[in-house]
């Protein structure tokens, strides 16, 4: 199994059974040479897996064991007979964050933990923090969250109606979703990118979007609009603007080309009782794959909000 290089392990997570058969999440580990009393957990996007080695490199630097899941039915923890990204409700999910955190916490003792979460695992991570992180996270840290769906309200609705008619008898039904693949082909170092990731994985063209998980989104996402009660200070950070691909248009460097970026600003205040909004001017979707500029004062503000909310 692909685990990055040296420096890098891979602990299978094995999550029992659903309707497609056996469930497995993988968790990533990179611990420091010298021992770390802090340690960070990472959790991708829709479409997504670990990759970002430069992101952990940044936490070791910064004195944290640097640990990251692929949830089931993604990346590393994807499996032949599995419908990519399929799940009925976010709330699937937990248990392999359950089981992480019982990882960092218990078996690697560390006592001071950060969760990190990017766009669709944004949503998820801000959820479980407020379900099940009470005594167990000292802070979150929210990447470009995806906390609305990026479309006007007369079509959200039409979406989300169409999945909340479909996801009971139809789970699996295929929605209609205009996607681009200009954000993933600015990406990926093949196409003019400064990235590498697995197109097997990560496909510029994405997963279909299937009802039962656009329910469960969206059934998150209320969850969160109705207002979170996050006990541990809360960092959301977004790019200044958006922009949406357009036929002609490739260059899609200037702002984050999936969510609407007011949709975050709208809805951070949501999450809890001490939440932090910064803004990273020519920060792409995902924010630490944006252009060197951009992506050193995403550091630079992580940094700075670690040192200032997290516990020494």
């Amino acid at each position: 199994m692909d685990v990055l290089g040296p420096g890098y392990e891979a602990i299978e997570l094995p999550m029992g059974e659903d309707s497609e058969g056996p469930v497995v999440a993988t968790l990533v580990r990179r611990r420091a040479t010298d021992p770390r009393r802090r340690a960070v957990l990472y959790v991708h996007g829709f479409v997504d897996y670990f990759f970002q080695k430069h992101l952990a490199d940044f936490y070791v630097e910064q004195g944290f064991d640097f640990y990251a899941l692929d949830l089931r039915k993604y990346g590393r923890s994807l499996r032949p007979h599995q419908t990519p990204n399929f799940v009925r409700s976010l709330t699937e999910y937990f248990p392999e964050i359950d089981a992480a955190v019982r990882i960092v916490r218990e078996d690697d003792g560390h006592d001071v933990l950060l969760i990190n979460g990017h766009s669709t695992g944004g949503l998820i991570a801000a959820l479980w923090a407020d379900a099940r992180g009470r005594g167990l996270v000292d802070g979150v840290f929210l990447n470009s969250p995806f906390l609305d769906i990026n479309e006007p309200p007369p079509v959200r609705g039409l979406g989300a109606g169409l999945a909340r008619a479909l996801h009971r008898r139809f789970p699996r039904a295929v929605l209609p979703a205009g996607v681009s693949d200009a954000y993933a082909r600015s990406l990926h170092r093949d196409h003019g990118g400064e990235w590498d990731f697995d197109l097997e994985w990560k496909p510029l063209l994405g997963f279909p979007v299937r009802a039962a998980w656009l329910a469960a989104v969206r059934r998150g996402q209320l969850r969160l609009h109705a207002g979170l009660d996050i006990d541990v200070p809360v960092l959301v950070m977004t790019s200044r603007r958006s922009v949406r691909p357009r036929p002609g248009v490739i260059d899609v460097s200037g702002g984050d080309a999936v969510l609407d970026v007011e949709h975050m600003a709208r809805w951070a205040p949501r999450l809890g009782r001490n939440v932090t909004l910064v803004r990273i001017e020519n920060g792409l979707h995902d924010l630490v794959l944006s252009a060197k500029p951009a992506r050193d004062e995403v550091f630079g503000e992580l940094a700075r909000w670690m040192r200032g909310y997290l516990p020494a």
